[in-house]
């Protein structure tokens, strides 16, 4: 009999896209990023063609054990119903566990409350508060400043990785204290500083600086970044800081275990 491979712990970047022109025109994909962790399989903030883009990447939403969303705005949550649906079979397999900010839930619900009824849980997200979905815990250590949407980022713990998730945000100093893991993704949608509730390249070098990760890997571009040559600034940074800086692309995988990107030709 065939030994079973051990699973790969890893993250797939379904995509890398942020802010309305580059959603909007798909000039970066935006279904959001996959999670395959201890033994666990969860997406965090589906955004428009997360379905497709899992589909494509030989994903099974069936998989899956739960969706985390870190705040209402399309590009982050404008495919949760269909995931709920695929994540339990059109409401056939009961299962899974939503968690969600409650101004996506209540204020303008971005979640339609039939598909509420095909989760095993719904968990309403708060500032300092603990959670678990399947072999992963995690908390959202703190409330973000992005516009009128509720917004937390988040801290995933496992037996062998710290991995911390920085969603959209402006930038104040109390973020630095609260994302320090050996894996940081950061959401960063400006090459310069403007008066937008969104990080820019030099937010972010303050962040890895201070929070001083193994690997700091940045997605969620928006247009004057990604015209400014985003390798060119991960670079950059990389030089700058002492730190393994990772931009993001569409469909990448990112070996939990190794630390390193696995090669395009990876078969999933």
């Amino acid at each position: 009999m065939k030994k079973k491979e051990a699973r790969v712990n890893r993250i797939i970047f379904l995509g890398t896209g942020g802010a309305r022109v580059v959603v909007f025109k798909q000039i970066r994909a935006s279904g959001g990023i996959w999670f395959s962790v201890a033994g666990t399989d969860f997406i965090l903030d589906p955004g428009p063609g997360a379905l497709i883009r899992s589909l494509e990447k030989g994903l099974k939403p069936k998989s899956l054990e739960g969706i985390i969303l870190s705040h209402r705005h399309l590009d982050h949550s404008a495919d949760i119903n269909v995931m709920i649906e695929a994540m339990t079979e059109g409401g056939f397999a009961k299962k899974g566990v939503l968690f969600a900010p409650r101004d996506a839930l209540e204020d303008d619900p971005v979640v339609f409350r039939y598909v509420r009824n095909y989760l095993e849980k719904v968990e309403i997200l708060k500032a300092a508060e603990k959670y678990r979905i399947g072999n992963v815990s995690f908390e959202a250590p703190i409330k973000h400043i992005h516009g009128n949407a509720e917004t937390y980022g988040f801290n995933f713990h496992t037996s062998n990785c710290e991995i911390s998730y920085l969603s959209d945000t402006r930038f104040f100093p109390q973020l630095t204290n609260h994302y320090r893991s050996d894996l940081l993704i950061v959401n960063v949608v400006r090459l310069q500083p403007s008066n937008l509730d969104h990080l820019c390249m030099e937010d972010v070098k303050r962040i890895v600086m201070k929070c001083k990760p193994k690997v700091a890997i940045l997605t969620h571009f928006g247009m004057t970044l990604l015209r400014a040559n985003p390798w060119k600034q991960a670079k950059s940074l990389e030089d700058s800081t002492g730190i393994k800086v990772v931009m993001a692309r569409d469909g990448m995988v990112f070996d939990i275990d190794k630390m390193e990107v696995f090669p395009d030709k990876t078969a999933l």
